[in-house]
């Protein structure tokens, strides 16, 4: 029935893993997403190896106030001490930083125990420290080798010794020195340890008292207030069922798969998203760009359509006009009163321009006339000098009224500027 019962304990503790590890959200446990396959792994195998250790989860207060749920592997610890059995209880904790760094042991004696005083491993509070924790090594120290080293440990020198109550005494001549518990702020312990066996020692008690000398146990049993009680439960050493073994390296193997299959595809996923992110990011941008653009196009538009409703207007005006003077003649009509100039530079522009027009036209029904014969060749240049420095004239007085008029425009904005501002 034993190896049965261990089973089920461990496939129990497996779920229980499976259970608080896959939790999210505030009630998720406060380790790394991609540590807390390995930190199952690493509870899974040390209780499998020690059935008396149990993955638990309890509330962690640290030294400056601060409380977190943990995990933690508690129970007792197998050693043997002068050939015989004995186990002490522990508490394993897995702080948040686990299993980068070393969790945090303590050893938790019942109210029936008391620590050896000044031992090397195991202070006053019951923390424990030893080299293994002190080398902890990323990611290949585990818990099951801590706990093979704690039992080694152990059974060099006990840390817990059994309380008795025996009156007068006489002591051994080396008494190893020994302490009352006392309380650390640290662990929150089980208030429900079962008694465990431990190692007699010689210490005076409380009240001045001595306790008896080591009391020999039967191999795999103790005796605990001078009663017998049942040995305490261990593994048979080599008795595994092969197919049961097999079973779980297999279960192991494939959920070691698995998580490196999800760990790839979450990377994968993420670079996708990433890549999606980006192209959202340049599609929002581009989307910026043509909402820009389309509002310049309105804005030209809108311009366009003023334009075009101007050009429109002055058709009409146009078209008007020639249809008021379409009847009439044209000797009827002077040319000279179409057009008057709005002001004394405009009206001298007008008489220039018209004048270099003129000229040039007769500079061209001369050349016409030399060309044909009409007029003999020392005329034709007697007139075109004439005709040329007359033009020259014109279009230095067009040049000057230009001047003229494009700094009356600049003095007239800048009046306009200054009365506005």
């Amino acid at each position: 029935m034993m190896p049965a019962m261990t089973g089920q304990s461990t496939h129990s503790s497996v779920q229980f893993l499976n259970s608080v590890l896959s939790q999210r959200g505030p009630s998720a446990l406060p380790y790394d997403e991609d540590v807390k396959w390995l930190i199952r792994q690493h509870l899974v195998s040390v209780i499998q190896e020690f059935p008396s250790l149990q993955a638990k989860t309890a509330m962690f207060s640290h030294n400056d106030g601060r409380t977190v749920n943990l995990l933690q592997a508690e129970g007792t610890v197998p050693m043997y001490y002068q050939e015989v059995m004995y186990n002490i209880p522990v508490i394993i904790w897995l702080l948040e930083s686990y299993p980068r760094q070393a969790p945090c042991v303590y050893v938790t004696p019942t109210r029936d125990m008391i620590i050896k005083r000044g031992h090397p491993h195991v202070n006053a509070s019951g923390m424990v420290s030893i080299h293994y924790l002190q080398a902890w090594v990323f990611p290949s120290s585990n818990l099951a080798d801590l706990v093979r080293n704690l039992s080694l440990l152990f059974g060099q020198d006990p840390p817990l010794y059994t309380k008795q109550s025996a009156p007068q005494s006489r002591p051994s001549p080396s008494p190893p020195p020994h302490t009352a518990q006392s309380v650390h702020m640290n662990p929150i312990q089980s208030p429900h340890m079962a008694p465990t066996s431990l190692p007699h020692g010689p210490n005076p008690n409380a009240q001045g008292t001595l306790v008896r000398p080591p009391v020999p146990a039967p191999r795999g049993g103790y005796l605990y207030n001078n009663h017998r009680l049942p040995p305490s439960p261990q593994r048979p050493p080599h008795m595994e069922d092969p197919s049961e073994v097999f079973k779980r390296n297999a279960i192991n193997k494939l959920v070691e798969m698995l998580h490196n299959d999800m760990a790839e595809l979450r990377k994968k996923t993420e670079e996708e998203m990433d890549g999606l992110f980006n192209t959202q990011a340049v599609l929002r941008q581009r989307e910026e760009q043509l909402e820009s653009g389309l509002r310049e196009m309105q804005e030209e538009k809108e311009g366009l359509e003023q334009q075009l409703q101007l050009i429109l207007t002055n058709t009409d005006v146009l078209e008007t006009w020639l249809r008021t003077n379409e009847d009439k003649k044209k000797d009827a009509i002077d040319i000279d009163d179409v057009f008057e100039p709005c002001d004394t530079l405009s009206k001298q522009m007008l008489e220039s321009t018209a004048a270099d027009l003129a000229i040039e036209d007769i500079l061209y029904s001369l050349d016409k006339a030399v060309q044909e014969g009409v007029i003999p060749v020392d005329a034709y240049l007697k007139n075109v000098r004439a005709l040329s420095r007359e033009q020259f004239f014109h279009r230095a007085t067009a040049a000057k009224v230009r001047a003229a008029q494009m700094q009356s425009q600049v003095a007239s904005m800048a009046a306009r500027v200054s009365y506005v501002s």
